[in-house]
């Protein structure tokens, strides 16, 4: 093994000793040095999580939380130089980590936070006017093979869990109480100008609106979807932004 493979592997893992070769330029002993600069390492990557995903940290305490995330860490080395990119598989982390299987909705809020840090940080889109969208809208006629273009930070998240509810009562130092833990909610995460925004949508809507996401025409878009109200969630759309392209027989708008 390299001295830089040997560098990196002990890096994450506490059980390894200092990699051989490394000296210290004013003499101090590279054990006790590599020992610090691999605690600070760790404690950053941790530290990136937390801020990452804080509602899950208010969900099992910070003690909890760095001790779980420590551990993934030590697991899940950052394949990429962006830290805000590091943690992307923390959900799927969670849903194997037996410690918190007793708080089984953890894994959906990490999810929902994740979506809500590739919202922000995703690319921008100039959306369309409402007056403009509106105009298309008002012809039936041109409906059916109408295709709607979604801001690319608009994602989805279907769960057994009221995980917008959960994330929404730790924006406001509200509780559980009063929630139906178990109630299943489907999510939709989106960045209208700066502002990450999260709501609570109907399962229908959430079919509707990934069906747009895939490329599929209006008309045929709802055709898979279960009932929901479809002037309520294109009025959604509009108002917050969401709609940056619509096509219609070969013509962009």
């Amino acid at each position: 093994m390299s001295i830089q493979a040997a560098f990196t592997a002990a890096l994450l893992d506490p059980q390894r000793s200092c990699p051989e070769g490394l000296c210290s330029a004013n003499g101090a002993d590279p054990a006790s040095r590599f020992a610090v600069y691999r605690n600070n390492v760790q404690s950053s990557l941790i530290d990136a999580l937390a801020d990452s995903y804080p509602v899950v940290v208010q969900l099992v305490g910070d003690e909890f939380f760095r001790a779980m995330a420590r551990l993934y860490v030590q697991s899940c080395p950052p394949q990429s130089p962006l830290l805000n990119d590091y943690g992307k598989d923390f959900a799927e982390f969670i849903d194997s980590f037996e410690p918190a299987a007793s708080v089984p909705y953890l894994a959906d809020v990490a999810r929902l936070e994740r979506l809500r840090v590739q919202a922000y940080h995703a690319a921008d889109a100039q959306p369309l006017g409402h007056e403009q969208i509106a105009a298309v809208l008002s012809n039936p006629q041109a409906l059916s093979e109408l295709t709607l273009g979604l801001h690319p930070s608009l994602n989805l998240l279907t769960s057994a869990f009221a995980v917008v509810s959960i994330w929404a009562a730790h924006q406001q130092d509200a509780t559980l109480a009063g929630i139906d833990l178990g109630h299943g909610q489907n999510a939709l995460v989106l960045r209208n100008e700066l502002e990450v925004e999260v709501f609570a949508i109907d399962h229908g809507a959430s079919t509707f609106i990934q069906n747009l996401r895939l490329g599929q025409p209006l008309s045929q878009a709802l055709e898979s979807a279960s009932a929901f109200d479809l002037s309520q969630t294109l009025a959604l759309l509009i108002s917050h932004n969401a709609i940056t392209h619509l096509h219609h027989n070969q013509v962009s708008l």
